[in-house]
């Protein structure tokens, strides 16, 4: 992994006037919020690719751009963004310990880090959750899974594939368990657990209330109650404390 590097002067880019401002678009029938993105990847290729899709609507704009992890811990603290798009790889500093630094700045917290990776079962993609991020996405992701993917992230909601980020899970969360009652999960009801478990398992709050036969409103509710109750801030982080704490068997069948 890569070491921390000094705050060294950078040459980070911001496109956007008034920076520190609120971005509003007039749509009918009132103002939208615009999701605003800071981007970093070392490749200024694959970051012109991506701001190009990005800027396809009129409801995401690109704010900034880092060509490393120090370039993209600046322009966030800068620029607070909604989203950060985070390579996994950069050098200076890495993707994982830029979401560090920038979950542990209180003054970011409206800031959702998403990790950008070519591998489903990258090896860092797991520590970059365990990281405060909200989740990760692969770079063949189609241009539409994109924007759907940032305005998820934006609201709050965390990226969590079922198809892969159960695999990556299971190959490099830690083994044996530990005791269930660990991280807090005593707190939680039976209905509680029972929905965190669905929820580290991959589904959706639509999903959850198809399989217990509740309704979507309430599968929220609980997930939402859960979440407080654990102190986690979504459902990447509640993911990564169910496997940890041993409520969910990586490997084991729902």
């Amino acid at each position: 992994m890569i070491p921390d590097a000094p705050g060294e002067e950078t040459g980070a880019t911001s496109s956007v006037p008034g920076e520190e401002t609120g971005l509003t678009s007039s749509v009918p029938g009132g103002e939208r919020r615009v999701i605003r993105v800071v981007l970093a990847d070392d490749q200024p290729l694959i970051r012109a690719g991506f701001k190009a899709l990005l800027e396809l609507t009129d409801d995401i704009t690109v704010v900034g751009e880092a060509g490393n992890g120090v370039e993209a811990v600046e322009l966030a603290r800068r620029l607070l963004p909604d989203v950060a798009l985070l390579d996994v790889r950069m050098p200076l500093l890495d993707g994982i310990q830029a979401t560090r630094r920038i979950g542990a700045a209180r003054e970011l917290d409206g800031v959702r880090v998403v990790i950008l990776t070519n591998y489903a079962l990258d090896e860092y993609v797991f520590a970059a959750l365990r990281a405060g991020a909200s989740g990760f996405l692969l770079k063949d992701i189609e241009p539409g899974d994109l924007l759907q993917s940032v305005r998820v992230a934006a609201r709050g909601d965390a990226l969590l594939s079922p198809s892969v980020t159960r695999r990556l899970i299971e190959e490099y969360v830690s083994t044996p368990p530990r005791p269930v009652a660990a991280h807090g999960l005593e707190r939680l009801t039976d209905r509680e657990r029972e929905i965190v478990a669905l929820v580290a398992r991959g589904m959706s709050n639509d999903e959850i209330a198809a399989h217990l036969v509740i309704s979507g409103a309430t599968a929220k509710t609980h997930v939402s109650r859960s979440m407080t109750k654990l102190g986690v801030r979504d459902r990447a982080q509640l993911v990564v404390l169910a496997y940890e704490s041993g409520l969910v068997v990586p490997g084991a069948s729902g």
